[in-house]
């Protein structure tokens, strides 16, 4: 039986098809054979039932979280959810020095007051996902105040100044001669220490903190420990399917924004990105969206059915499910039901006026009518009278979006099956129906 710091764990595969969800990349790889990867290191913690000890390192930099933050934090619930112990760490002194990752200047220091006032309000909003009793809250301070500077010198002496220069963006600020400071290049060392202070065995982060990650099995090596496996995650777009999920960019969803505005944020991406929201944002195992994906494809389940599913399953996590009813039906009763009415104009367009194909292609899709076909959305636009030239049109497409039965799509095609076919077409106040034939 296991003892008090035991726990009894699923089998090994199980658990794999929850913690791989969505894993951008896994080192070792889940499929070697060595004994520090992942699938052997599950394997002797259910032999043994100890739980793994696994870390997620978060800057205090600013206030407030969006859900771009918490693709790592939920990739530390699935863990917490198998048993194992999470610890989430504010990096209160690694923020001093401020993440170079992605930057081509050096980012504009914090006061211990603004750290600390900023590590607050994370605590606040983490367990909005992780459970409270369960998680390992630990400052780095904790260490690294303790190193002093033989320590620091000590742990620097470990690295050359050209193995710091292989990182992507200092090798770039070298070439082209922009500044990079000497404060800068302890960061990834000392998140690396991070790893060996916690005797990490997983350490989870984006796919832009390799370099720094990486570092972690360096110096976990050098003190006698076994090196920690990396579990790096991608980085989640914003709501216009494009650019990094950022404030600044306005494509962002905060944590703490009001149900009925993080339910409709969520109800206008468009229906590529919903499924990777619903990879990155929700519990749901990888097998049950791949059934759903599947159910949609095949007509069997409505594309904006499966989006109000993710919308009040997000919406309920961070609310509950009573506020995430009320931004539901608030959303249907201001949208939804805006249904066109029976006298809404009816343009008849033959697949010719509207379609991207050469002729050769367009003459067989006109003598088949049920072979799908793309539809270029700008020619859409104009034919219908809804946009009066094809840059307009273009430009509503990439920066706004079209209705297109309901469904807000952004991209330059999209495409139809059978005809005769009704098309709903709605572009800011007007609605019309294409007869595509």
């Amino acid at each position: 039986m296991p003892t008090e710091t035991q726990t009894a764990f699923l089998p090994v595969a199980e658990q794999l098809d929850l913690i791989t969800k969505g894993a951008a990349e896994i080192i070792p790889p889940v499929a070697a054979s060595a004994p520090d990867a992942l699938a052997a290191r599950l394997e002797e913690s259910r032999k043994t039932g100890v739980p793994l000890r696994i870390k997620a390192g978060f800057d205090p930099t600013a206030p407030d979280l969006h859900l771009g933050h918490t693709v790592l934090m939920r990739k530390l619930r699935h863990f917490q959810q198998l048993g194992h112990t999470v610890i989430f760490l504010i990096g209160d002194y690694t923020a001093l020095i401020g993440d170079p990752t992605g930057k081509n200047q050096t980012r504009k220091p914090l006061t211990r007051e603004e750290i600390d006032a900023n590590a607050e309000t994370y605590k606040d909003q983490v367990f909005k996902i992780l459970n409270r009793e369960k998680t390992e809250v630990r400052y780095n301070s904790e260490w690294l105040d303790k190193l002093g500077y033989a320590g620091i010198v000590r742990l620097a002496a470990k690295f050359t100044v050209s193995q710091m220069l292989e990182r992507e963006d200092f090798h770039k600020r070298f070439q082209d001669e922009q500044p990079i400071h000497v404060h800068e290049l302890l960061y990834p060392m000392v998140q690396g220490y991070d790893s060996v202070a916690l005797e990490c065995d997983v350490e989870l982060g984006g796919t832009d903190q390799k370099f720094n990650l990486m570092r972690g099995r360096d110096l976990q090596r050098d003190a006698g420990q076994k090196p920690q496996i990396i579990l790096m995650t991608p980085i989640l777009e914003g709501l216009d399917g494009v650019q990094k999920m950022s404030k600044s960019l306005g494509n962002a969803i905060g944590i703490k924004d009001p149900a009925p505005d993080m339910y409709g944020k969520l109800m206008s991406i468009n229906d590529e990105l919903m499924w990777r929201y619903w990879t990155f944002l929700t519990d749901l195992p990888q097998s049950q969206i791949d059934a759903m994906r599947a159910s949609v494809e095949k007509g069997e389940l409505h594309p904006m059915q499966a989006k109000k599913n993710l919308a009040h399953a997000i919406t309920a996590d961070f609310h509950s499910a009573a506020e995430a009813d009320a931004a539901a039906e608030s959303w249907a009763t201001q949208f939804q039901q805006k249904e066109a009415p029976a006298e809404t104009e009816r343009i008849s367009l033959r697949i010719a006026d509207i379609a991207t194909l050469d002729s050769v292609l367009l003459k067989a899709a006109e003598l088949n009518l049920a072979k799908p076909v793309p539809i270029n959305t700008a020619r859409l636009l104009v034919q219908m009278g809804i946009k009066e030239s094809r840059r307009a049109a273009d430009t509503q497409v990439e920066k706004a979006g079209v209705f297109i039965d309901g469904k807000k799509i952004f991209d330059k095609w999209f495409e139809i099956g059978e005809r005769p076919r009704e098309v709903e077409v709605r572009c800011g106040k007007q609605t019309k129906i294409a007869v595509i034939t």
